[in-house]
């Protein structure tokens, strides 16, 4: 699966970092994520801000 930054930060909207997989897949989950993104963030070690989630999806990210 792909996800464009622009659904990540969509996703992520109103994040207050740091923050761990948990609570990034529930905040997008809030925030209308589709399932796949989802369970994607969920897997996700803590990050401190957008940045760091960006890398940790760098293999999931497509192109805009």
């Amino acid at each position: 699966m792909s996800f464009q930054v622009t659904e990540v930060q969509k996703a992520l909207k109103g994040a207050d970092y740091p923050m761990d997989g948990k609570q990034l897949a529930d905040l997008a989950q809030q925030n209308g994520a589709g399932d796949d993104l989802v369970e994607a963030l969920r897997r996700l070690r803590e990050v401190d801000g957008p940045n760091g989630v960006m890398k940790e999806l760098k293999g999931e990210l497509g192109n805009e």
